[in-house]
């Protein structure tokens, strides 16, 4: 390393690991079902919000990654766009999104995987399942980089492992059973098609910014993060469009659920190695098709797992820099001097997934797939809300920081900075309003329809029900972000701003005090 090279920190997060932290980030192996339920027309939608949405949210944040590389990202972005009682009260959106949706959707997902491939778990067995696959990713958070580092590696490897033997079967399933007929029409977007779809498929391509949650631990997150994003970005694109195509082509339509789709198409094509599908429907696995599937199921329980933790790296990293800085108490925003962790957000964290799981397994009454709608809804909407400012944050750093060095840099001026920011800041209000209320807009402009039809599965006839489900949080989410900024107001009476003077370890802007 030459003497110009900026100093790195111990353990330091390097290209590959922050990409693989991405992959993790990203490709969500809980939500394939979600899309793939809706048909082609899925396939559709999510090649045109890839285009509308995802490439401008990647551009968007390798400029902004790469110009403020601070530890806690979006906050810091927030912050220095909006002012800190603003940003405290996005982070904690932010934040809170992570530990619902470990606790919800990506806990009853793994439990469901886990009923379909090994064995029933009644009763009591469910909660300590939960338990177990909470604590596994508390666990692997509370680790140093170190050893953190290696958790998100094999869950990209994971991924990529799934995947790929599932579209291989694939292939060998299609050359002995053939393909579900899909014709050109099926593949024809509609706006209530949007409506059902542009809140997951946004859920499914929201991860860019995590690896700059931690850039503290980053060794050059200036060159990184852009390089990470591209490579990342393209092979989460491809990662989900085949699987979720694959699913299409070996389920009838009518057999594709949200919570389940792929878990069943894993199911069927892994018939090709030993078992048969019945008249009914029904799949029985025997032999090497019945191992491989185990192995199969043993890997995306670890993708949901890498899939949570990811995330927890990066938001609660995020949320501890929120405190150190006098958004919430200085006691939250303590890291460990030992592992370089935010240990005690990582026990608050750990304790509301714990929470989240036990009222899932309890209140659902048995519906799984009813308490998977409203946690996913619930941790989507979270994310969206928080992503509104993050992203209204680039324009504004655009005008407040021009001279800030950017290592990339949106082409196309003035023009380009403003079309990426109304392109993805529009994508999440639009996801926003459409989750707090399915089947908006459908029976207006010669649309047809009854908004009523689009509630979620589980939630049939009961919108009041389910918009409660997702307002009530976001009321608490609020309230509990002005409990944290009150229980700050001590520690920022002892900080003294001062200018943005320049940062001698990353060439970039920070507030010093």
């Amino acid at each position: 390393m030459s003497s110009a090279d900026p100093p790195q920190p111990p353990f330091a997060l390097r290209r590959f690991d922050a990409m693989a932290m991405l992959l993790c980030a990203i490709v969500g192996l809980d939500t394939l079902g979600s899309v793939a339920a809706h048909g082609p027309e899925g396939l559709v939608w999510m090649a045109v919000l890839g285009l509308l949405y995802f490439a401008p949210y990647g551009l968007l944040i390798a400029e902004l990654g790469s110009a403020f590389p601070q530890e806690g990202g979006p906050y810091v972005w927030t912050k220095l766009a909006f002012g800190r009682f603003t940003a405290g009260i996005n982070q904690v959106f932010y934040w809170i999104s992570n530990p619902v949706w470990l606790g919800g959707a990506l806990c009853v997902t793994a439990i469901t995987t886990f009923e379909s491939f090994f064995l029933p778990l009644p009763g009591g067995w469910k909660y300590l399942a939960g338990a177990v696959f909470i604590g596994a990713a508390g666990l692997t958070v509370h680790a140093s980089v170190r050893y953190g580092r290696w958790v998100t590696i094999a869950g990209a490897v994971a991924r990529i492992v799934l995947l790929g033997f599932f579209v291989v079967s694939l292939v060998l399933y299609a050359m002995r059973h053939g393909v579900q007929p899909l014709s050109v029409g099926d593949y024809t977007p509609t706006y209530v098609g949007l409506v059902a779809l542009a809140p997951v498929i946004a859920f499914n391509y929201m991860g860019f910014e995590v690896p700059s949650a931690a850039a503290g631990e980053m060794a050059d997150p200036k060159r990184d993060v852009p390089a990470a994003l591209l490579r990342g970005g393209l092979l989460s694109a491809l990662l989900y469009g085949v699987p979720i195509f694959g699913t299409l082509l070996v389920l009838p339509g009518d057999q594709v659920g949200s919570l389940t789709g792929f878990i069943d198409a894993c199911r069927a094509v892994f018939t090709v190695y030993g078992g048969h599908i019945g008249a009914d429907g029904t799949v029985v696995l025997t032999g090497a098709g019945s191992v491989l599937a185990m192995v199969a199921a043993a890997g995306l329980i670890i993708g949901l797992l890498t899939s949570g933790t990811a995330w927890a790296m990066g938001v609660s990293r995020a949320q501890a820099v929120a405190c150190a800085d006098g958004a919430g108490p200085r006691w939250l925003g303590t890291v460990s001097a030992r592992r370089g962790t935010p240990t005690r957000v990582n026990l608050v964290s750990t304790a509301i997934a714990a929470l989240v799981m036990v009222a899932s397994l309890a209140l659902s009454g048995g519906d799984a797939q009813k308490y998977f709608t409203a946690g996913i809804g619930l941790a989507i909407s979270a994310t969206a809300i928080s992503y509104l400012l993050t992203f209204s944050s680039f324009i504004v750093l655009r005008r407040k920081y021009p001279d800030v060095s950017r290592p990339y840099r949106i082409p196309g001026g003035r023009v380009g900075a403003w079309t990426v920011t109304v392109l993805t800041v529009g994508t999440m209000l639009f996801a926003v309003v459409a989750l707090i209320w399915p089947g908006l807009g459908v029976g207006w402009f010669g649309t047809s329809g009854d908004p009523a039809d689009y509630l979620p599965t589980g939630f049939e006839g009961q919108r009041a029900a389910y918009t409660a489900s997702q307002l009530v949080p976001v009321a608490l989410i609020v309230s509990l972000g002005c409990l944290l900024h009150a229980l700050g107001a001590r520690h920022r009476r002892t900080i003294t701003s001062t200018p943005l003077t320049a940062h001698p370890d990353r060439g970039a802007f920070v507030e010093t005090h």
